[in-house]
């Protein structure tokens, strides 16, 4: 048994301190401060200390105090369009596994594919003095682009490429991997190709996978036409609205939908109208997210390298607040055409 004594339990006036962890963990304020800092430079016999005093006592760290004297908060920011599928959630743990035991913590926002809510988040999470800050895509408004560079901390664009990103970009090329799929589509004898894509606004991603598809279409001498293009949000049952509008006017023999949400909208869609997957109608998606290979027939779609992109973002932002910057500040990740049984 512990030769401890059970301390008296404060009360709402009488708050834990700093000094009261160091006392109790046998180390010095400075170490306790660094271990909630930077607790990787803290040995792990004093870590240890420290975390069964924090607990004993019930301590919960100023971080606004220590942002005060550091001029900056054990915060990494990050702002996702869509939050409804497992596409971004599973980078985003990625990002949290590797930051979190260097003391960092996400702070995450939402943008709903808003450029402007995206400035309005910026201009809020900045004030909160973050480590670094994380966003999806590389179109900003030239406010929030004037804001982050203003920070002066690193800044990671994920999920798309750019020759010239405001710092760092990590992902892939969404028009390379689209123009492949669309190859594919076109080799298997596929000249009837119906596209649905994500909505174009403020979002680089969809805008590069349409472009894709188009290319690839007139790489093979074929027409690309507006009505071959349907648009929607990333939801299921838009997918099978979107197929539904496309074979009531046209004769298709291939779709390829920019997300596997809405490739797997329209296979449902597909089968309550009767129709033999892939021999009346062939069905290629992208992201690779889990539902595809169990879907019946199997999905054909591009593997997105999500858990990847997430790790290369947290590597970058440890690297450079520990000045280990290589100077790199493009990495492309690149994708995996996956062919399995509808195409």
């Amino acid at each position: 048994m512990s030769d401890k004594k059970p301390r008296k339990r404060r009360g709402f006036s009488q708050k834990v301190t700093i000094h009261d962890v160091a006392r109790e963990a046998g180390v010095s304020s400075i170490t306790v401060s660094r271990y909630f800092k930077l607790p990787e430079k803290v040995a792990s016999a004093t870590r240890e200390a420290i975390e069964a005093a924090v607990k004993r006592l019930d301590y919960t760290p100023n971080l606004a105090a220590m942002t005060l004297a550091s001029n900056r908060s054990p915060i990494v920011a990050v702002i996702v369009p869509n939050l409804s599928n497992s596409i971004f959630s599973e980078t985003l743990q990625e990002i949290e596994r590797i930051l979190r035991p260097a003391g960092l913590h996400l702070l995450i926002g939402h943008s709903h594919y808003s450029a402007q809510t995206e400035e309005e988040l910026v201009r809020t999470f900045l004030a909160y003095r973050p480590n670094a800050l994380i966003l999806t895509g590389c179109i900003q408004t030239p406010a929030t682009e004037a804001l982050v560079r203003a920070a002066k901390v690193p800044v990671i664009q994920m999920w798309s490429l750019t020759e010239t990103p405001i710092d760092t970009c990590v992902g892939l090329s969404n028009y390379q991997a689209a123009l492949q799929m669309t190859r594919y589509l076109i080799g298997k004898g596929h000249r009837r190709i119906g596209y649905i894509g994500g909505l174009l606004e403020n979002n680089d991603r969809a805008q590069q996978r349409e472009r894709g598809f188009c290319a690839a279409l007139a790489e093979a001498r074929l027409a690309c036409e507006p009505w071959q293009r349907v648009h929607a949000p990333f939801e299921f049952l838009a997918g099978g609205e979107a197929i539904h509008a496309l074979l009531d006017a046209h004769e298709l023999d291939a779709v390829f939908a920019s997300s596997d949400i809405l490739a797997v909208g329209v296979m449902l869609a597909c089968l309550q109208r009767g129709l033999k997957l892939p021999a009346d109608l062939a069905i290629a998606g992208f992201d690779d997210a889990g539902i595809s290979s169990m879907m019946t027939p199997s999905l054909t779609t591009l593997h997105v390298p999500r858990k990847a992109i997430g790790a290369q973002v947290a590597q970058c932002i440890l690297d450079r607040l520990n000045q280990r910057d290589s100077g790199q500040r493009i990495f492309d990740l690149g994708f995996e055409l996956v062919e399995r049984d509808s195409a």
